[in-house]
C-alpha cells in the first residue's frame, strides 16, 4: 500500500488542515484561514481600489489624472499624466481584483508592482509616518501574501478552472512578473 507524505496529503486535502501542535484538537477548520483571507483581501483590495480612483477620478480628495500626472512628473516620472492613468487603473483593477479574489495571483502582482514605485519615491524619508513608507511597505507584503497563497475558498477564483486549485507557482510567477515590470517603470524614472 502506497503512503502518502504529509505535504501531499495537506496539498490535496481542501477540507482538513493538521492543528498547531499542543493545541488539543485533531483539526482546525478550514472556514477560519479563508475568512481571514477574505478579510484580507476585502482589506487591502478596496484600499488600493479607493486610491486608484482618486488618481483616475479626483475622488476622495484625490488629485484626479492631472494632478496625479503633475505628482508623478514631479516624481521624475516620463508623462506624467500617462502613468497616472497606468497607476490608477492598476489599483483600481488589481484592487477590485483581490477584493472578490478574481485572477488573485495576477491582481497581487499588479499591486506589488505599483507599491514597489510607491516605496521608491518615498525612500529616504525614514521608516514611520508621516514620511516613512511603512504603510507602502505593508501593502505590498499584503499582496505579495494574497498573491502567494491564493485567495481562499471565498472567491470568484474558485470558479475558473486554471486557478480553482491555487499552486505557489502561480503567486510566485506573478510577484516575480510584478517587481520585473515594477523595475522597468522605475529605470523610466529620472
Amino acid at each position: 500500500m502506497p503512503s502518502s507524505s504529509p505535504s501531499t496529503t495537506a496539498a490535496t486535502s481542501s477540507t482538513v488542515r493538521p492543528a498547531r501542535e499542543g493545541s488539543g484538537s485533531a483539526t482546525t477548520s478550514p472556514h477560519a484561514y479563508d475568512a481571514g483571507l477574505l478579510l484580507l483581501r476585502l482589506a487591502l483590495g478596496l484600499t488600493m481600489a479607493a486610491h486608484g480612483s482618486q488618481k483616475l477620478f479626483g475622488w476622495f480628495g484625490g488629485g484626479g489624472i492631472d494632478g496625479t500626472g503633475q505628482f508623478f512628473t514631479m516624481s521624475g516620472y516620463p508623462a506624467g499624466n500617462a502613468m497616472a492613468v497606468v497607476a490608477g487603473l492598476t489599483e483600481v483593477l488589481g484592487g477590485l481584483g483581490l477584493a472578490v479574489g478574481l485572477l488573485t495571483p495576477l491582481a497581487g502582482a499588479a499591486i506589488v508592482g505599483t507599491m514597489v514605485n510607491a516605496i521608491a519615491v518615498t525612500w529616504g524619508g525614514g521608516f514611520f509616518a508621516p514620511k516613512g513608507n511603512e504603510y507602502e511597505l505593508l501593502l505590498t507584503a499584503g499582496a505579495a501574501a494574497l498573491a502567494l497563497t491564493g485567495p481562499g475558498r471565498y472567491a470568484v477564483d474558485r470558479f475558473l478552472p486554471v486557478l480553482k486549485a491555487h499552486r505557489l507557482a502561480y503567486g510566485a510567477a506573478a510577484v516575480v512578473v510584478g517587481l520585473a515590470t515594477a523595475g522597468v517603470i522605475l529605470l523610466l524614472r529620472k
